[in-house]
């Protein structure tokens, strides 16, 4: 039985500098584009919209299988995935005659604190917590265009949440109402908002931006310190199993409700005409 990561699978030496690309959503633009730079790997991105959360499983997990069909196998050792299991909207992705990697991840936090052990630990000490980074700020609230509370994010001190259902419906279309409302819902039950700094910054603007949600909302303010080890091992083709899941020969990614977080699951059997 072949193993489910690195050996049996075709991988190139890891020593070896590799061609591979990558998938990622927008909101790890910065510290992807850092981390690319200084990896020995040729490496191809194809950034999506971090709107792909705010879809539904459904749709997203159809955009990121576009995405991978997209590629040009032939060109790349790998197709990496700058995702978590992210709602399940990884689940279905299959690979076909070169491997796909995804990191073992509920979501995107623990790609920026760098270890699901890490992330856990804090939520279960900090209940009520909702996280910021440069990405999700600028992709998402829009600081960059129009300032802390430009109302672009379903976040604390954004006006969305004093809109009614029809006034959501009004502006975003029923399915990204439904979404926003859902999100919105679980904004009750939060009390702090900590920001993960990961030495990227360009400078204080995110923290700053940050500290006045929190203030505005009566929330706690906390600052985390980042950690893009794992990223960087994504990235430079250091899959170790217990963190990352490999797949290929048309296997899928499927739900591990386990520590694995993402599992491979084989094609089914073909059935043959009696």
């Amino acid at each position: 039985m072949q193993p489910e990561n690195g050996a049996g699978f075709g991988i190139k030496d890891a020593s070896k500098p590799m061609r591979l690309k990558l998938i990622a959503c927008e909101i790890l633009y910065r510290e992807i584009s850092f981390l690319v730079s200084r990896s020995v790997n040729t490496i191809d991105i194809a950034f999506l919209t971090k709107g792909l959360h705010d879809v539904g499983r459904t749709r997203m997990t159809a955009r990121l299988i576009e995405a991978v069909e997209a590629v040009d196998e032939s060109r790349y050792d790998a197709i990496l995935l700058g995702y978590a299991l992210c709602n399940g909207g990884v689940v279905g992705l299959k690979a076909k005659s070169i491997p796909i990697v995804v990191p073992r991840a509920h979501d995107c936090i623990t790609l920026f604190l760098g270890d699901r052990a890490k992330y856990r630990d804090y939520f279960f000490a900090n209940p009520g917590t909702y996280f910021k980074t440069t990405g999700w700020i600028e992709r998402g609230d829009g600081l960059v265009q129009s300032g802390p509370g430009s109302g672009n994010d379903a976040a604390p001190g954004f006006p969305e949440k004093n809109r009614t259902y029809e006034q959501l419906v009004a502006q975003y279309g029923e399915d990204n109402a439904c979404y926003l409302r859902e999100q919105l819902d679980r904004m009750k039950h939060y009390t702090k908002l900590a920001f993960i700094e990961t030495g990227i910054e360009p400078d204080d603007r995110f923290e700053k931006h940050t500290e006045e949600l929190a203030r505005s909302s009566g929330w706690q303010y906390e600052k985390l310190a980042g950690d893009l080890s794992l990223l960087r091992r994504l990235i430079d083709g250091d899959w170790a199993e217990e963190d990352f899941l490999v797949i290929r020969g048309g296997n899928e990614i499927g739900f591990d409700y386990g520590e694995g977080i993402v599992k491979a699951v084989p094609p089914a059997p073909s059935v043959s005409g009696t």
